[in-house]
């Protein structure tokens, strides 16, 4: 059973929730859990209930925003459009990068097949996609990096880490094998006025993996 999103930050016009994995942030048409489901209880006496300002893949944990009125809403829109607020992400990779750090800068394109349905894929064609990295530990097969997304594409720290070779561990779509993806939204900022801040914990599945590469 999917937990509930836990409140890491709050006030009267925003909200930070540590979504947990596994929870769609919209209802697909195929139906199941999302976060819509926890809207109401989250509304807080508010007229309108609380929005996502942006998106995290259902297999991602972490630092999800949203806005508690219409106004914030578009604030963060806005923020969130023009690349302004500040992600980074925590993953570990299912192998050894020998640098200690780097860029990505890799256009993404949708493509689609009968046979595997539909993925991102590095195309010169693509959106323009930059990613940053930086290994904060390692193990024998695998490294743990941080990573900071200069721009939004779909998927895009998935296919930029499999596309240096080092896919993210649990990513069974582009290369890093079964089980749980190991990619957390560590961090979100927001220069709002004021900024709001918050950090995500390391959720259960990942704890192992991290420990492996000497973080606690």
């Amino acid at each position: 059973m999917i937990p509930a999103p836990r409140v890491l930050l709050e006030d009267a016009q925003v909200l930070i929730l540590d979504k947990p994995a596994g929870l769609a942030v919209h209802r697909g048409p195929r139906g199941g859990p999302s976060l819509e489901d926890w809207l109401p209880a989250l509304r807080g006496g508010k007229r309108h209930l609380p929005q996502p300002a942006h998106r995290l893949d259902a297999d991602t944990a972490g630092c999800l925003a949203l806005g508690r009125t219409k106004p914030a809403l578009a604030a963060l829109g806005r923020l969130f459009a023009a690349g302004r607020a500040e992600k980074t992400y925590w993953a570990v990779l299912c192998s050894e990068l020998p640098d200690d750090q780097g860029e990505v800068s890799a256009p993404l394109a949708k493509t689609s097949t009968r046979a595997e349905g539909w993925r991102m894929v590095v195309r010169p064609d693509g959106q323009p996609a930059r990613t940053l990295w930086r290994v904060i530990g390692r193990a024998p097969g695998l490294t743990a990096v941080e990573l900071v997304p200069r721009t939004g594409r779909t998927h895009q720290l998935r296919v930029h880490m499999a596309h240096l070779g080092a896919p993210i561990l649990g990513d069974a779509r582009y290369g890093g094998g079964e089980g749980a993806l190991h990619l957390l939204a560590r961090r979100l900022v927001l220069p709002l006025d004021p900024p709001r801040r918050a950090e995500a914990p390391v959720p259960a599945h990942m704890r192992e993996a991290l420990a492996r590469c000497g973080l606690s």
